[in-house]
């Protein structure tokens, strides 16, 4: 379904009916609930309570001839292929268990909570399913969102900063309320429309925490003498420190972390392979009375990033998209009934597959006068043959342009796909020449105004050889314009922190995560608003932060997007809010804040023949979509 039908401002100004998941809660006792096999011997035993008491009163039923899926078959093993292991977060964007979460269509419904009420757009009341528990057994309960409010979230010391930026409207912390055992309200003075989203998100704001679980390693529960003893065992700087690494829930790396998830790791790291087992206590079930997941465990194989290719060739994977990309398709196509399984292409909704991200936050002085000058920008754009691209890497199938909207979003405009993103290497010399690079080295290389070579490494993640493939051929047409390019590979870690430090020029990645908006969806990528964009990390730092940390922008073009951001949040007209989109899009196609290459690329996603439920079609989007998960790989079964 195409993700401009998603009106994601609406749906949380709205009030959130008890659908679950696009199928009706349906009491569990109208239920004929069977037991996980694998799990009877424990339940005959008396180790683990029978499903009627492991699920809520009103667990959430996944109607599957909705999703045009076959009821499964309980049992078995997921095999997946990871390049490192703090992958092991993914099994948190997979599984999908949200407090609300998109269905297919990208409407926000109740998930783990039974049902949502939001007034005005400004009090939203959630309602806990009755008998919910972790899946350590202990009930899930506002007690859980108590804590983390008030002895996580607001606690000076556990987190400095306060709460995460969705909690906050202009800068105010919401009124919290436990209303009784399984009822909690947030309440703003104006409306919030970014905290269901921030909920449904691929990577969630968890605003719950067990609190069971936690306590002995809070201050101000635990006993002092035992949790200094335990810091102190442990080589940490102090309690702060040792909660803050026992909660971590979407890193996913601590095995006796209480969760919600379909399936618990059992792994402690350091570790190649990670096995994550069923949640007993997991909260949905299938029409038919089937205790969800249906696979018993998924195993997690650490490998090298770019063997992947080649291991899901030979049928070591189960279900592989990560580390896949268009250019392995041929290879994966031809590999299909030698590994036993089938090569899909879905459809992708970033604004591009990939683009240059020249770094305005570079620490060394020259470069960021450079880099900060439009005319460069543009100049690099312009020298980009991206029909090359094009037809060399992705044989024409990909759509050429900047990092924008996509035609069928009804913000697109023609020229803000194409503006300064014609192959133009006369006009792109010109602009250097203007703004003084005129001077060259004796291989023809420009010099910057201190007198070096101007010499650009484009940093990389390094996790597969697409991005390189297509630097080599930018490193062609960028040398037509006096300007060398070095491609530098670098563990994702690393790469993400030269960026925020500012010791990276020119990184690659992939561009704005949704291509089809609409008016009502937040512009916030477009503006500065958080550390992670890697055109400005410290200018989006400031205002993550309310100005704690990173640095307030010094360009006006950049300024005006901050400023246009908030004036969107305060609109409540929809033509207004299409007027402000508009002008942040027009902005970032003049300015070339980031370099798109192309769009529209198709993902591979290799699926075993023995695995089932894996829709034929589907959308590869990190979010909205979480990967794989709003297509509910607790339905996937195998046989």
């Amino acid at each position: 379904m195409n993700p401009s039908r998603a009106n994601v401002l609406g749906l949380a100004l709205g009030v959130l009916v008890a659908s679950v998941l696009g199928s009706v809660a349906r009491p569990v006792v109208a239920l004929d609930l069977v037991e996980v096999p694998s799990l009877a011997p424990m339940v005959a035993s008396g180790a683990l309570p029978p499903v009627a008491e492991r699920l809520p009163s009103e667990p959430a039923v996944v109607d599957l001839a909705a999703l045009g899926k076959e009821p499964g078959r309980h049992g078995g093993e997921l095999h997946l292929l990871m390049g490192r292991s703090k992958d092991v977060r993914m099994m948190v964007v997979y599984g999908y268990a949200r407090l609300v979460g998109y269905d297919r269509d990208y409407k926000l419904v109740p998930d783990l909570l039974a049902r949502v009420e939001v007034e005005e757009g400004r009090r939203f009341t959630f309602h806990l399913r009755q008998g919910h528990r972790w899946s350590d057994g202990h009930p899930f309960t506002a007690e859980d969102f108590r804590y983390w409010w008030q002895d996580v979230a607001t606690d000076p010391d556990l987190a400095p900063f306060g709460p995460p930026k969705p909690l906050l409207v202009e800068g105010e912390l919401p009124e919290f309320e436990v209303v009784d055992e399984t009822t909690v309200r947030y309440t703003w003075a104006k409306p919030n429309p970014f905290l269901l989203p921030a909920l449904a998100g691929a990577r969630p704001e968890h605003i719950y925490a067990p609190a069971h679980y936690l306590r002995q390693f809070h201050a101000k529960y635990a006993d002092r003498a035992a949790l200094d003893a335990l810091v102190a065992k442990e080589g940490r700087r102090d309690w702060v420190a040792l909660h803050v690494d026992r909660f971590q829930p979407y890193k996913n790396d601590n095995p006796a972390l209480p969760t919600l998830d379909p399936w618990v790791e059992t792994t402690p790291e350091p570790s190649q392979r990670f096995v994550f087992e069923r949640n007993a206590y997991f909260h949905r079930v299938d029409t038919r009375g089937q205790q969800l997941p249906y696979i018993d465990r998924v195993i997690l194989d650490i490998a090298d990033g770019k063997l992947i290719p080649a291991k899901t060739g030979a049928g070591e994977s189960d279900l592989q998209a990560r580390h896949l990309s268009f250019s392995d398709y041929t290879f994966l196509k031809s590999s299909e009934a030698r590994g036993g399984q089938k090569v899909l292409l879905w459809q992708t909704t970033k604004g591009a597959h990939m683009a240059l991200f020249p770094n305005l936050n570079a620490e060394d002085p020259v470069w960021r006068e450079v880099m900060r000058d439009a005319r460069f920008r543009r100049a690099l754009s312009l020298a980009i043959d991206r029909s090359e691209i094009n037809q060399v890497i992705y044989y024409g199938l990909a759509q050429e342009g900047n990092d924008t909207v996509f035609p069928g979003s009804p913000l697109y405009q023609p020229d803000f796909q194409t503006r300064w993103a014609t192959f133009d290497l006369k006009r792109a010399n010109a602009l250097l020449d203007e703004m003084g690079l005129a001077r060259r080295n004796e291989q023809g290389i420009r010099l910057l105004p201190d007198g070096r070579p101007l010499e650009i490494i484009v940093e990389t993640a390094g996790e597969d050889t697409e991005q390189t493939d297509v630097l080599h051929l930018i490193e062609g047409t960028w040398k037509k314009i006096g300007v060398k390019l070095f491609a530098k590979p670098l563990q994702r870690e690393v790469f993400r922190n030269r960026i925020f430090a500012g010791e990276t020029l020119m990184s690659v990645w992939g561009g704005m995560e949704n291509g089809y908006p609409t008016p009502d969806m937040s512009p916030e990528e477009l503006a500065p608003s958080n550390q992670q964009q890697l055109q400005w990390p410290k200018w989006g730092q400031y205002y993550e932060t309310a100005g704690k940390a990173g640095e307030l922008p010094t360009l006006e073009p950049v300024l005006e997007l901050a400023r246009l951001n908030s004036e969107w949040l305060a609109s409540r007209d929809s033509t207004e809010r299409e007027r402000i989109w508009h002008r942040m899009l027009e902005i970032r196609a003049d300015q070339v804040f980031t370099i798109g290459l192309v769009s529209g690329v198709p993902q591979p996603v290799v699926v075993s023949a023995r695995l089932h439920n894996v829709p034929e079609k589907g959308v590869y989007n990190w979010d909205p979509g979480a990967h794989f998960g709003i297509y509910h790989p607790e339905t996937f079964w195998i046989e």
